[in-house]
């Protein structure tokens, strides 16, 4: 039996996916389409958003624009493009993240640490002040964070990443009173999901990870954008503000990421 179809939830809006070439990125591009959205995806490499792009049903549905998430011409262009194209910008996803460097925050080096924050908070208040002038200033919007677990207790091994979205949290909350009540602002906070960016905390001994989950088992990209699905539909129109952990029970069961 094929899984049933999403409610057309966005259909008429228009979203903007940051680091949307693979894993959560593209799953969260993948979902918004089922539901009805057009969307713009970005990442730093022409080729895998190529093939986004025709995996989403080509440019009726999709475009992209290649850059760095950092760079604030690139922000200002993508955002530029999907109103260009699809005629308003409804919902941003701040997915673009970074892990340059793994053990005792001390001990890394400043350079990393500032690409680290540059990437993973600052990155992300340049592409809501592009959507914000663009579009959602004066009509409205929803804005969804990506953030993680590590962000909401300590991580061994990921402290410096843990701080970085920790930012993200805090952000999160403080651009909900600022900018609201045109615009809602809210963070999915996932655990370990199987992808790529994250294989190193559980390759080679994924099951012996999975079982510190209530549920049994890692996180998929799906799991994770249907939360920034709901977030970013009309049924959440009353939340703002606020972290949805999505981490299989592991905070739950006290166990590590």
């Amino acid at each position: 039996m094929s899984a049933p179809v999403p409610a057309p939830r966005f259909r008429g809006r228009v979203a903007l996916v940051t680091g949307a070439s693979r894993g959560i990125g593209l799953a969260v591009a993948e979902r918004l389409v089922a539901e009805g959205a057009q969307v713009c995806l970005t990442a730093r490499s022409p080729e895998p958003l190529a093939e986004a792009v025709a995996l989403l049903g080509g440019e009726r549905h999709a475009i992209a624009v290649a850059g760095k998430t950092d760079d604030p011409e690139h922000q200002a262009a993508a955002v530029h493009a999907a109103v260009e194209a699809f005629g308003r910008l409804d919902v941003l996803v701040n997915n673009t993240g970074i892990n340059p460097v793994f053990g005792d925050v001390l001990d890394q080096p400043d350079s990393a640490l500032r690409k680290l924050f540059d990437v993973n908070v600052i990155a992300g208040l340049g592409w809501l002040r592009q959507a914000r002038r663009a579009w959602m200033g004066e009509h409205g919007g929803s804005v969804v964070n990506m953030t993680a677990v590590a962000g909401q207790r300590p991580a061994t091994g990921i402290g410096a990443y843990g701080a970085s979205k920790a930012a993200v949290i805090h952000l999160t909350q403080q651009l909900a009173q600022e900018i609201g009540p045109r615009i809602r602002v809210n963070a999915v906070a996932p655990a370990v999901v199987r992808t790529r960016f994250a294989a190193k905390l559980y390759e080679e001994r994924e099951t012996e990870i999975a079982a510190d989950y209530a549920l049994g088992r890692l996180g998929t990209p799906e799991d994770i954008a249907a939360a920034v699905a709901y977030l970013a539909s009309e049924d959440a129109s009353w939340v703002t503000g606020q972290t949805v952990t999505v981490d299989g029970g592991l905070i739950a069961t006290g166990g590590g990421i």
